[in-house]
């Protein structure tokens, strides 16, 4: 596949495929255009000067000006889906829209105040993860500034109050667990949605439990797919892979695999006390990268916190200051 790949779909959507990093490889972005000529990007992928010049041969090919970018609209804060918006915004002169949960988290891991870089280390040292892995983490991190510089000023997206996009009216729908202000736009009237990655059709999104962010991530995530579950969706456009039908059917997919991986973790943890890294070891191996092993880990303290909330197990300290998870006592 060469990226950037454009394909125009019938729902008046473009979808635009946008690099980034092993295993996704791609990223959706989408433009909508206006009856004026102006045009919405949303999510404008990572940004690396290939991006950049991928989206000039983009607007080029469509007959686009930079100057008719009208708006750049976030999904959520994740690099590959902020990263060159502040590009977009320094180039058009364009707004940018977010939730205003996801302008926080966005400064949380990318502001000048922010201590993502020594806290997840912490937090993993606690969960019994070795020197070998937390000793990456640094270097890892600050690898996604330049992704996601200069970061833009933001004007807030509301739950519940229509957004125009390409001459159309779309209702913007927060649901948490992927990312905290996480944003889906569906246009009613079509059935139609912009799902981000609340909802993605071939995987599970990634689930984090992250310092200082949601502290039930999971609990977040499969509350937000029960109340997409009241929506009336005839096609999505997901973050990655491709626009699907089948979003009925995918919601009750993944409540289920997490309900299943919920049972194995517990089962784990039932067969003798365990650290999160054990457990994580169990569910995801460890011949992973660091990118992977970020998100392994993560995922698995994300479920060991729904158990914990759920009254199942107990979180008990050790005394060389590591936790370890234990059954609950019944």
């Amino acid at each position: 596949m060469n990226i950037p790949e454009i394909t125009h779909y019938e729902d008046g959507i473009i979808q635009v495929k946008m690099a980034m990093s092993y295993p996704l490889r791609w990223v959706n972005s989408y433009l909508l255009r206006g009856p004026s000529g102006g045009v919405t990007v949303i999510d404008p992928g990572p940004r690396t000067a290939e991006n950049e010049a991928a989206w000039n041969k983009v607007l080029d090919e469509l007959g686009i000006p930079i100057g008719n970018v009208e708006s750049v609209v976030l999904t959520h804060h994740h690099p590959d889906h902020l990263g060159l918006s502040g590009w977009f915004q320094e180039k058009a002169g364009c707004p940018v829209r977010m939730s205003a949960r996801a302008a926080e988290e966005m400064q949380r891991m990318w502001g000048e105040a922010s201590t993502m870089n020594d806290d997840l280390p912490l937090l993993f040292r606690q969960h019994g993860m070795p020197e070998a892995w937390t000793s990456q983490l640094p270097a890892h991190l600050e690898s996604f500034f330049p992704q996601v510089e200069p970061l833009p000023a933001v004007l807030p997206l509301t739950e519940g109050e229509p957004l125009e996009m390409g001459g159309r009216r779309w209702m913007p729908i927060e649901t948490w667990g992927h990312a905290p202000g996480h944003m889906s736009l569906l246009h009613e009237e079509s059935g139609v949605m912009l799902c981000g990655d609340a909802v993605l059709p071939q995987i599970s999104p990634n689930v984090s439990l992250l310092p200082g962010s949601d502290p039930e991530p999971l609990h977040s995530f499969l509350n937000g797919l029960r109340k997409l579950q009241s929506f009336q969706v005839k096609r999505a456009y997901p973050g990655h892979r491709n626009p699907f039908d089948h979003f009925v059917a995918r919601l009750e997919a993944l409540l289920q695999h997490h309900e299943e991986r919920l049972v194995r973790v517990l089962g784990r943890i039932q067969a003798g006390p365990a650290t999160g890294f054990e457990l994580c070891a169990a569910l995801f191996g460890t011949a992973l990268g660091i990118h992977q092993m970020r998100f392994a880990m993560c995922e698995t303290l994300a479920h060991t916190q729904e158990l914990e909330r759920r009254g199942q197990v107990m979180k008990v300290p050790g005394n060389d200051g590591i936790f370890r998870y234990e059954a609950a006592v019944t």
